[in-house]
């Protein structure tokens, strides 16, 4: 059932292209009928050769010519077949592929923090891989397969009927025996393609985290727990393809049985005189190709059962569950009041993380958000910025639900500087002008005079046009936060995020970006999630957040004289030790 449900996947992507399908297949008969007819014309020069040195050439010489002109049209057209049917494979992978992409960018944040980077990356590029060349084998020898059988059928048919019953009959059995193998193989090239995923994972987490793995010496562990994965995949990959090899000289012996049964038989009739040797041997030749498809489809049912089980994995990520529905108003003009009604919100079902939040902001003010670890201070942007729907409740911008705004329209309002800095490979300026591409040359060095970046991008070697790797490598983490922090200058959006945005900078530069950030947040809406409370004091409203609610609310000098939590958190950082 589960095969159908992934080949009926796979026939919608290739209608698009059934004009070249059936080329394949136009070409595929063509390319039978001018091999087939290579025997009869050799049986025909063989029919020749009348006896000891007598050969009649006169009629041998016509037949040799048309012998070359048949060979060359079939070399002709196995190259048309070739390059048609590797065309259908791969326009075929790319558009699997592209959908899979495609569907990557429509996920929810909670497949994507629930499913390691590495197994979808393995979904992606080997498992489309896989699939590609079980789907080329496919058309390469299948279409040609079936012809053949089909051609070979109708040419020994009339020649001798007797014989070609004797191959009817028995031949079969090694398809029957290909079709009992493959069947059982489907699990294990799935398994296969599961622990192949698995294993991508985990090297992928590894070398992304190498320093921490070297930092608390955790390379023997991490080289231990490799070597488990690749037991396993070693084990069952062999298992899938001892199994799957055992197709071939299964269906090999079963089909010289076969031969062997046509050339005793047809030697006894030709004796007999019921047929000529030229015959019998083009009946041989005729017999040999009858029985190679069927080694040949064999072989493609059992790599297809591979192809089928990457197929489905990279079907299942395709449909996978979207986020939810884009809302369709654009916010515009954006004036920076929010509010929370009544939120709850968890990661997963059995705990329970925000519960009836209730908020509200007003433009130009800075709202801080303090509180121990795990108490839902990030969690509470991800909801604004609507990376995460809420569960329960509402949130609105300038009186708008975010969830009938466009998710576009509504992060474009906002400008975030987070602890984890992101950057692309490309230039420094690249990197700056991500959200505003069409910015000059003047825009941007005037963000990064603001940021304090502009000093340490003109030691670079090639100052704003350097090129830096994924992540930033080849920088310090403050360097990184600081180009962080010029992308929002350079923006300046009616709404600030800032969590943590100077946890990397030294004290001397984050007095500076403080004061940037001061005329920067003027007249902006501002979210700021700070451990050091040292750096909300300024803070209109500062947020007491534990175990999911607000608990606390007031600026600095209130909540110092409340004596509650906050009081106690802030004292906390002053203590001697």
């Amino acid at each position: 059932m589960k095969n159908r449900s992934t080949l009926r996947e796979i026939f919608i992507y290739l209608k698009p292209y059934t004009v070249l399908i059936i080329l394949s297949v136009l070409f595929s008969a063509a390319s039978v009928v001018s091999t087939l007819y290579i025997p009869i014309l050799i049986g025909r020069g063989i029919d020749c050769i009348v006896g000891a040195g007598r050969v009649d050439f006169v009629h041998l010489k016509p037949i040799l010519i048309e012998v070359i002109i048949v060979a060359c049209t079939t070399a002709v057209l196995q190259w048309l077949i070739n390059t048609i049917n590797n065309r259908i494979t791969f326009k075929t992978v790319r558009d699997i592929r592209n959908a899979a992409f495609e569907k990557i960018q429509e996920l929810p944040f909670a497949y994507l923090d629930s499913h390691p980077s590495g197994e979808i990356v393995s979904r992606v590029i080997a498992d489309a891989d896989q699939f590609a060349d079980g789907l080329l084998l496919g058309f390469t020898q299948l279409f040609t397969g079936i012809v053949t059988i089909i051609g070979t059928l109708i040419f020994m048919l009339t020649i001798h009927v007797g014989i070609t019953f004797i191959v009817v009959v028995l031949t079969p059995l090694s398809f029957f025996m290909a079709k009992f193998i493959a069947k059982r193989t489907y699990s294990m090239f799935r398994e296969q393609s599961q622990t192949r995923g698995e294993q991508t994972a985990f090297i992928d987490e590894i070398i992304g985290n190498q320093k921490t793995v070297k930092a608390f010496s955790r390379e023997k562990p991490s080289i231990e727990k490799f070597d488990e994965i690749n037991d396993r995949l070693e084990k069952c990959s062999l298992r899938a393809t001892f199994y799957s090899s055992l197709t071939n000289p299964c269906t090999r012996f079963i089909n010289s049985l076969v031969y062997t049964g046509v050339g005793l038989g047809g030697a006894l009739i030709a004796v007999g005189g019921g047929i000529s040797i030229g015959s019998l041997t083009c009946f041989l030749s005729y017999a040999n190709q009858y029985t190679k498809p069927f080694n040949e489809i064999s072989g493609v049912i059992t790599e297809f059962q591979n192809a089928l089980a990457c197929a489905a994995r990279l079907f299942e990520l395709i449909h996978e569950q979207p986020q939810s529905a884009d809302g369709s108003l654009v916010l515009k003009d954006t004036q920076g009041n929010v509010e929370l009604e009544n939120v709850s919100f968890s990661y997963s079902p059995e705990r329970e993380l925000i519960k009836d939040l209730n908020l509200n902001v007003k433009s130009d003010q800075r709202i801080a958000i303090v509180g121990p670890t795990g108490c839902g201070k990030t969690t509470v942007i991800n909801l604004l910025m609507r990376f995460y729907d809420v569960d329960r409740g509402n949130i609105t911008v300038d009186g708008e639900n975010i969830q009938k705004l466009t998710r576009r329209s509504l992060r474009r309002s906002y400008g975030m500087v987070l602890q984890d800095t992101w950057l692309k490979t490309g230039t420094i300026r690249e990197n700056i002008v991500m959200g505003k591409p069409d910015a000059s040359d003047e825009e941007v060095v005037a963000a990064a005079k603001a940021a304090h970046s502009h000093s340490f991008i003109k030691r670079l070697p090639k100052g704003y046009d350097t090129v830096i790797s994924e992540g930033g490598e080849g920088l310090s983490q403050g360097q990184r936060q600081l180009l962080c922090i010029t992308r929002i200058m350079l923006c300046l959006p009616p709404m600030l995020i800032l969590d943590e945005a100077t946890s990397s900078i030294d004290t001397r530069t984050e007095v500076r970006i403080q004061k940037a950030f001061a005329r920067m947040m003027e007249g902006r809406t501002t979210f700021i999630v700070a451990h050091r409370l040292s750096t909300i004091r300024e803070a209109d409203v500062i947020l007491v957040m534990r175990d999911g609610n607000i608990i606390e609310q007031g600026n600095h000098t209130d909540l110092l004289q409340k004596n509650g939590f906050y009081a106690k958190l802030y004292n906390s950082q002053f203590e001697e030790t």
